[in-house]
């Protein structure tokens, strides 16, 4: 009886130590797996670390890569932006000594006239209206022509205050040639770009001065195109419906229509 006890006792405390061996080991593992984890958890957040610093590393070099070509550009075009200067102060002394050449040429042809005007023989009967005669009849210096000729010449090179010039000095000696009007057109013509009012005021005194030039509707239609640059659409109309009511025919009527019908309310 003494000896069953024993054997139950034993066998109990075998049982409770198996169970609290159990136990223990399933805790141990509990806590590898859960360092296995944590290991794990570690190395994603190195390798997500350095993914990110290999992408940061990358974009670093692109923009240096960016850096040095657009410094190599800022080089080439600082280098092309002096030669192209070089090339632009060139042509500028060769303007310039070329207007100097034109403007000392106008002034000679302006003495000359004036010389020969002075020493003309009253009691001779001109040639042509506001033409200077010499002695023996014949024009006085250059003519009518050869002043437009040049003055158009110099125009026509862009050298526009030459031309200008030239233009005046034409008016002011030959001021009923027959050219009159195209001096006046191309004496507007070279303020349109600079000084669009002095270009409005030749213009119209054109139109006033020779309504029957085949100028006149040209300037009429100019003057409409200035009105509309300064936002005069009213003054711009009157223009267009002048040039078509004085001159249904020109070239510059139908664009006049034109530009009424935009021009419309």
């Amino acid at each position: 009886m003494v000896a069953t006890r024993c054997a139950g006792r034993n066998a109990l405390v075998l049982a409770l130590g198996l169970v609290a061996g159990c136990a223990l080991r399933g805790d141990v593992r509990k806590v590898e797996l859960q360092v296995q984890a944590l290991q794990a958890n570690l190395a994603k957040s190195d390798a997500a670390r350095a993914a990110e610093r290999d992408t940061i590393l990358a974009a670093v070099r692109l923009v240096q890569q960016a850096l040095a070509v657009q410094q190599a550009y800022l080089v080439q075009l600082r280098g092309d932006l002096r030669t192209e200067l070089l090339a632009v102060q060139q042509q500028l002394v060769a303007v310039q000594e070329l207007t100097g050449q034109s403007q000392q040429r106008i002034t000679e042809l302006r003495s000359r006239i004036e010389a020969r005007a002075q020493q003309s023989d009253p009691a001779v009967p001109a040639t042509g209206a506001g033409t200077p005669v010499g002695p023996s009849g014949n024009p006085a210096g250059p003519g009518p022509d050869q002043m437009y000729d040049v003055s158009l010449q110099q125009y026509r090179r862009g050298s526009l205050a030459t031309a200008r010039l030239g233009f005046r000095e034409f008016l002011r000696v030959f001021p009923t040639h027959e050219r009159a009007p195209d001096a006046l057109f191309y004496i507007g013509e070279s303020f349109e770009q600079t000084a669009p009012d002095s270009a409005a005021a030749v213009y119209d005194q054109l139109v006033r001065l020779n309504p029957n030039s085949p100028r006149a509707p040209s300037a009429l239609y100019k003057l409409g195109l200035l009105a509309e640059q300064r936002g005069d659409k009213a003054a711009a109309r009157t223009y267009y419906t002048r040039v078509i009511a004085g001159y249904p025919r020109s070239p510059e009527a139908d664009l006049a229509r034109q530009n009424q019908q935009r021009l419309r309310p």
